[in-house]
């Protein structure tokens, strides 16, 4: 099968026929397919022969955008086994097949039936296949080739990022770039110069210029002014076939700003300027303003202004408004026409900013003469001094001068000046003014302690117009005097332990004064020389503002006194000296070893349990009645008491019970307790009271020979022996008690049943180390020796 090319048909594609058919011609070779024959000679094996391939691969070209009213012919399929009888149909498939390109099945002539559009689709892949009509069955093996759309100039270039903004700094050297454009044209640019493009300058001539092959706009002459035109507007186009005629073209707009420098000096529109300010303008105030001009924008316009010279430099002051970028002038010091009537100042303008490209231009900066008038106006009167301090004793009489003001009337009338305190409508009055004089004086007595300052205001009118007030702070300090004498800092509360020893500080007092440090500090404390030594305590002057309190003896007792109380005297250090008397409590209590009071009066616990005076007096008065009932109890039991004889007729068994402690002297004459206590302290055996003896016992120098020389439980057998052998006891049990105690021990007795009658000056301060359990032992033996020293 073979590929037959497309003949020429339009005149007018002529020339593109003609290179098609030159191109088909290298290109279009035929595709030839030779049927694959197997030759079988009976008798002989079957011999296969290598098939040739019959399809070449081939490529076809259709002409995009082909407007003609008939399909437009793209090529043919030709197969060598079509031997033109119709047998062989020819099949075509794949991309476009059927829709835009068609097959005459029995000549195998392709047809194009819509117009293409190569930007859209570049070329179409399709098979291509010969078959036996009658059969079905391949002739030739499947075949692929390719359909090319070829191209037309049909597609103008275009600036995609169109149009454009852009700037230039101004006075830029001619040839500075200022931007590159590209054109995009979708023709194809491997073919022909549908899609080559050459760039041209519609408008912005003679300003800008531009490249023709790369784009690229340049400043076309020198020193562009910003000031003198700012805007620039370029139309650029580019046109394709190279340019020549018959080529598509588009074109855009490049708006071009000219950026600022500082090419332009500050100008102050005039030379000479006046400014009228009255004298009364206030110090600090803006008095007025004066502005130069500068052509350039932004930062190259920023200026800073200043006085470079003049008779009024000292007076006035000028700054700049970085947003008017004008010079606010100020004033420094207070006008006064009657001094000084008009002042002159040369102002400059100077740029912040320079370019030293451009200082040939300069110099970048102006200057111009003010002429400043001062105002003539009625003044207030001025005080002398901005502020008077004053002072004054307290304790002064009514009526004493304080102090001075002085205010004069500044303009040249000079009017007489009358004063007058400005008080509040609250405010106690304690001065009053001498209208004509201004002369200060004390309304009432002033107390330092009380008020140490005052603040008033005094006030200044002139007579011909009292609307017109100046005010002056007048501060006056009361000075101090020696009134108050001083006085304890605080009520002490001062504890003095039972063991104390002479000379231990039991407290340290301080003293305060209403007086200033002149009359205050320092303190003397001393005890009152009239009275009598005081025995017990003393005081010790620190001459640091205190004093300790120191005790004279050893040892006191809460239950001998309780409260101790100490006059003392204190003066201050002012001229004349002023003292005062106080008198310290100075309460007794019991402490540990380390000084920690343990306890104080028996009014301590009761005051702090909460009960009042009367519940006390209440409860003693209980006590009292319990008292007596039981003196009264035990009084009657005494006169009821029956005697201890029994009687003769009486033979019944008894047994008496002694419910009381000891029947005094009827019991000792009963009984001899003495043998009880140690047999050898029985001088003598005595018999019974009660019953006359009828058998004479042993004699008494044996009885205690025999006593002596035996023990306890033998003195027990022998008295129970004598009881049981003595005819003359009761006919009725007796119990007897014996209270022996053994034999007298070598360390003594501890029984204080003898120690009343006895002296002796042992020490038992060694009681209270023996710990908690002996603290109330300590505590007697304490108050015993404490009664002995007293």
């Amino acid at each position: 099968m073979k590929i037959t090319s497309t003949s020429c048909i339009c005149p007018v594609l002529v020339c593109l026929c003609f290179v098609q058919r030159c191109y088909g011609t290298a290109h279009h070779s035929s595709i030839k397919g030779t049927r694959n024959q197997t030759k079988h000679i009976e008798g002989e094996t079957e011999v296969h022969h290598r098939p040739k391939r019959g399809w070449v691969w081939n490529q076809f070209f259709v002409l995009e955008e082909h407007m003609g009213p008939d399909p437009q012919y793209v090529g043919k399929l030709h197969s060598n086994s079509d031997k033109g009888d119709g047998s062989v149909k020819y099949i075509l498939t794949g991309e476009g097949a059927g829709t835009i390109f068609i097959i005459d099945d029995t000549t195998g002539d392709i047809h194009s039936t819509k117009s293409l559009d190569r930007e859209q689709k570049t070329h179409y892949v399709l098979h291509a296949q010969a078959i036996d009509r009658r059969t079905n069955k391949p002739l030739e093996p499947e075949s692929e080739f390719i359909i090319k759309v070829q191209d037309i100039n049909d597609n103008a270039p275009k600036f995609t990022d169109g149009p454009y903004i852009v700037t230039v700094p101004e006075m830029s050297d001619m040839g500075t770039s200022v931007l590159q454009v590209t054109a995009t044209d979708a023709d194809d640019p491997t073919y022909g110069n549908s899609a080559r493009v050459v760039y041209s300058i519609l408008q912005g001539q003679p300003y800008f210029s531009v490249d023709p092959k790369t784009g690229v706009i340049r400043t076309a002459l020198h020193n562009m002014d910003r000031e003198a035109r700012e805007h620039y507007s370029v139309v650029i186009q580019a046109k394709d076939m190279a340019g020549q005629v018959g080529g598509l073209s588009g074109s855009t707009t490049v708006n071009i700003t000219l950026t600022d420098v500082n090419d332009n000096p500050p100008r102050f529109p005039q030379k000479h300027y006046q400014l009228y300010v009255p004298e009364s303008a206030q110090v600090g105030s803006a008095v007025g303003k004066i502005k130069a001009n500068d052509a350039d924008t932004g930062s190259n316009a920023d200026m800073t202004y200043s006085i470079i010279n003049g008779d009024g430099i000292g007076i006035f002051s000028i700054s700049t408004d970085k947003e008017t970028r004008e010079g606010i002038l100020s004033l420094k010091k207070p006008l006064n026409y009657e001094k000084k009537k008009s002042y002159t100042l040369n102002i400059e303008g100077a740029n912040t900013h320079l370019d030293f490209r451009f200082s040939h231009l300069g110099p970048f900066k102006d200057a111009t003469m003010l002429k400043i008038i001062v105002g003539d106006v009625d003044e207030p009167p001025l005080f002398s001094m901005p502020s008077y301090i004053m002072e004054v004793y307290e304790n002064a009489k009514v009526g004493t001068v304080v102090g001075t003001v002085l205010a004069q009337d500044p303009d040249s009338a000079n009017s007489l000046v009358r004063y007058f305190i400005d008080y509040n409508a609250e405010d106690d009055r304690f001065f009053n003014i001498d209208a004509n004089t201004g002369s200060i004086k004390t309304t009432k007595v002033l107390d330092r302690e009380e008020t140490p300052w005052y603040n008033i205001t005094v006030a200044a009118s002139e007579n011909d117009n009292p609307g017109l007030l100046s005010h002056v702070t007048v501060g006056i300090r009361v000075l101090d005097v020696n009134d108050n004498p001083p006085k304890l800092a605080r009520e002490y509360d001062i504890v003095v332990c039972e063991n104390s020893k002479p000379g231990q500080v039991i407290h340290t007092i301080s003293a305060t004064d209403k007086d200033d440090f002149a009359n205050g500090p320092r303190f003397n404390f001393f005890l009152d020389e009239h009275l009598s030594i005081n025995p017990n305590f003393t005081l010790k002057d620190n001459e640091d503002n205190t004093a300790s309190i120191l005790t004279r003896r050893r040892r006191f007792s809460r239950t001998i006194q309780d409260v101790y109380y100490l006059p003392i005297m204190i003066s201050d250090g002012g001229i004349p000296s002023l003292s005062s008397s106080s008198t310290l409590t100075i309460r007794v209590c019991a402490c540990e070893r380390d000084g920690r009071v343990r306890t104080c009066h028996a009014e301590a616990f009761l005051s702090s349990a909460g009960l009042s005076t009367g519940a006390l007096i209440a409860i003693l008065l209980c006590v009292l009645i319990l008292l007596a009932i039981v003196v009264l109890f035990i009084t009657l039991r005494r006169s009821k008491k029956e005697p201890l004889i029994i009687s003769e007729e009486d033979v019944r068994e008894n047994v008496v019970t002694y419910d009381d402690e000891g029947g005094g002297e009827e019991d000792t004459e009963a009984f001899d307790i003495t043998a009880l206590r140690n047999p050898s302290a029985a001088e003598e055996l005595k018999y019974r009271r009660d019953i006359r003896p009828e058998v004479q016992l042993t004699p008494r120098h044996q009885t205690l020979s025999t006593l002596e020389s035996i023990d306890v439980q033998e003195f027990i057998k022998q008295r129970l022996a004598e009881a049981d052998l003595d005819p003359s006891v009761p006919p009725y049990d007796s119990l007897q008690t014996y209270a022996y105690e053994g034999q007298r021990s070598e360390a003594g007795s501890i029984s204080s049943l003898d120690s009343a009658t006895t002296q002796s000056d042992q020490d038992y301060h060694y009681l209270g180390d023996w710990g908690p359990e002996f603290k109330k032992l300590a505590e007697l033996y304490g108050e015993i020796e404490s009664e002995r020293t007293t």
